[in-house]
């Protein structure tokens, strides 16, 4: 290596090579660089600050991962610039970023650019929140190179306070885990410093965001710090608050996108400095910077929202499940419902289940019932195909006589979003780009759900009809439908127009979609399940699992059976994922999916990768991989517009060897300059 002066630049007198991770998203070029740091720059040069650097004749941001003293390549050239001397990437979420990247067959820069935010600049000048002004950047010596883990060492950190904090509060008491059986031991496990893994299943009616704060301060009070994630900003303020109660004001921070940059960025600073022990927040918090992690924590883990929708698309999950490993933390995976992937956990013996007896589980759930099995048919014939079946008002009318409220659950939102022929049934489309057509409202005409045009002379064109029908009904429908049923009873809605948090007790209907589902009061009188067959007969391998849980959800609102809670659910009860609502079990239905799933080799029983891109290029890129032995091909299957997607399927055990063939075939063909690009994604959600 040379490293004498040119121009009036000189290198660094120790570590003068910084290798760097330059923000070029090219699949042959994830790998650090050799750089030349100036003597100039040697104090701010230290690794996890932004820097810039010449690249092919361009500058360009980076990070600096770590300084050494020397390098294989004989000239180097010198760091441009020092973009903030804030570390902001820490080793152990490089150590991370390296380990989720080759998780996906993704590139290092793709996945620091999800950890890291975009800087502040003024907010990195603001003073600390206690007072003084941040402290110098450590130097070189005092951090521990991020690709080194022997130098950093992965022991589980003994208990005592994280430096530059509070003292911790006194360790909390597990009352509100005292229906659980297992629930006790975890907190103390916790607070002892070690790193217990759990699956839990909440109760009906549970204060999920209670028990997980609980948690969160058990972590703390044994000296380490603790990482949240959860799918929206409702859960969040709910858990934001929990945590308020639990640890006092100042003791943690949120992330999210919603926040805004400067916000944002200033959370994330909080963390990196070690100012908060605690971090929660949306997906942006999975790769939160926490000193002395203790604990990873995700709810509701099979809500799409986890799922990053930007290159190498990892998940929540996957990526909290992977930090616990490598900083040796413990882990809390929670949610009404159980995803096969938790199933998972619990089947290899990597994680312990934490769930309540079934005599709890009876005095806390409400009465379910369905309609379309026998004895329902018996009193009410039409209950098959009825919308809102004898039963389920008959449900809704006590629970108002009662001065209770009513949640109805709707799978889709808008007023009619799906119509067809009144004649001959068949499905209404634009005649400009074929499009489905939906009724906005009562009095307006139909209108094309893609292009927006609005179809005022629709005729079919099968039968030359000109009315139509109702094929999907919507949640402002059903609220107009239910208010002329009961006249004089407050009637609300929840969707992507207005999510409501809460609602009042009295006596009132509340129309949701899924997910939008306010909390009542003292709880829900009735909640009724509509149009089930919208939600079970998706063309998802997930299907019947989404449907159970968002059933759950809704249900888990209700009051207790004993007060008067009823959830009826319009679905025949001979289906699986209906028999483990009506038995609270989401664990059953679990550990069925998961059987199925691995009889039939799909994910997470197998490990799956698809290729998505026009057929030449995936074809090229398939070609140029040198995929594992025991590999299937599996399409092509059509995607959007022209392109189309091919599966790869391989065991558990050579997960990683087909992430690498695919990120080096990815190489190869970005190295050559390929045209058309291609889309991998390893275990997406949607394989249809």
């Amino acid at each position: 290596m040379t490293s004498t002066t040119r121009g009036d630049r000189r290198p660094a007198d120790g570590s003068p090579v910084a290798r760097v991770c330059v923000d070029v998203p090219l699949a042959h070029l994830d790998r650090p660089f050799d750089y030349l740091v100036p003597a100039t720059l040697d104090e701010q040069a230290v690794p996890g600050v932004r820097v810039k650097v010449r690249f092919a004749g361009q500058l360009v941001d980076g990070w600096l991962l770590e300084r050494v003293a020397s390098s294989d390549h004989p000239r180097l050239a010198y760091l441009e610039k020092v973009v903030s001397p804030e570390p902001v990437l820490s080793p152990e979420v490089a150590r991370l970023a390296r380990a989720v990247a080759d998780r996906y067959a993704g590139s290092l820069a793709d996945v620091l650019r999800l950890a890291v935010p975009p800087r502040h600049a003024r907010v990195e000048k603001e003073a600390r929140p206690d007072g003084p002004p941040p402290a110098e950047p450590a130097t070189p010596e005092s951090v521990p190179a991020p690709h080194h883990p022997e130098e950093t060492g992965t022991g589980r950190p003994g208990p005592g306070p994280v430096p530059g904090q509070r003292p911790a509060p006194a360790e909390p008491g597990p009352d509100g885990w005292r229906d659980y059986p297992a629930g006790p031991a975890y907190l103390r496990a916790l607070a002892g410093g070690r790193a217990p893994r759990a699956v839990w299943s909440a109760l009906a009616g549970e204060d999920w965001a209670a028990r997980y704060a609980e948690a969160v301060a058990a972590t703390v009070a044994g000296g380490r710090g603790a990482v949240v994630v959860v799918a929206d900003n409702r859960d969040l303020d709910r858990l934001d608050a929990a945590l308020a109660a639990a640890l006092g004001p100042g003791r943690h921070v949120c992330l999210s996108a919603a926040l805004g940059p400067a916000r944002r960025y200033r959370a994330f600073l909080a963390a990196r400095r070690g100012d908060v022990p605690v971090v929660i927040g949306t997906r942006a918090a999975m790769f939160a910077p926490v000193e002395r992690l203790g604990l990873v924590a995700i709810w509701d883990d099979g809500d799409d929202l986890h799922a990053e929708p930007r290159a190498p698309y990892p998940h929540a999950r996957e990526v909290l499940l992977t930090r616990a490993q490598l900083a040796e933390a413990g882990v809390l995976v929670g949610g009404y419902a159980r995803t096969a992937e938790a199933q998972l956990l619990l089947e290899t013996g990597w994680a312990r289940e934490v769930v309540a007896d079934r005599a709890t589980v009876r005095t806390r759930t409400p009465a379910i019932a369905p309609v379309g099995d026998d004895p329902q048919l018996a009193r009410d014939p039409g209950a098959a195909t009825a919308r809102l079946p004898s039963l389920a008002w008959t449900a809704a009318r006590d629970a108002l006589r009662a001065d209770l409220p009513v949640l109805v659950q709707v799978p889709r939102r808008g007023y009619l979003p799906s119509v067809s022929c009144a004649q001959c049934r068949t499905p209404a489309r634009c005649a400009h780009c074929a499009g489905p057509l939906a009724l906005p409202s009562a009095t307006a005409p139909p209108a094309c759900r893609w292009c927006g045009r609005v179809a005022v002379a629709y005729a079919c064109p099968e039968c030359g009809g000109r009315r139509l029908r109702a094929a999907v009904t919507g949640a402002r429908r059903t609220a107009e439908e239910l208010g002329r049923a009961f006249p004089g009873v407050s009637v609300r809605t929840s969707g992507r127009d207005e999510v409501l948090d809460g609602v009042p007790g009295g006596a009132g209907l509340v129309i949701a979609t899924p997910g939008a589902e306010p909390v009542a009061e003292g709880g829900y009188g009735a909640v009724l399940l509509l149009d089930s067959w919208a939600l079970l007969t998706r063309a998802d391998l997930r299907a019947g699992e989404e449907a159970l849980r968002r059933w759950l959800a809704a249900a888990a609102l209700a009051r207790p059976a004993g007060a008067g809670g009823r959830v009826v659910v319009v679905a025949d009860g001979a289906l699986a994922p209906v028999q483990a609502l009506l038995r609270w079990d989401a664990g059953w239905f679990a550990a069925r999916e998961l059987a199925e799933r691995r009889e039939l080799g799909f994910p997470p029983a197998v490990r799956m990768a698809s290729v998505t891109g026009l057929p030449a290029a995936v074809a090229d890129l398939l070609d140029e991989a040198r995929l594992p032995d025991g590999a299937e091909v599996l399409g092509p299957v059509p995607a959007d517009g022209e392109r189309e997607r091919m599966l790869v399927r391989v065991p558990r055990a050579r997960a990683a060897a087909l992430a690498g063939a695919l990120h080096a075939a990815a190489g190869a063909r970005s190295a050559r300059k390929a045209a058309d690009p291609v889309r991998l994604q390893v275990d997406p959600l949607d394989l249809f």
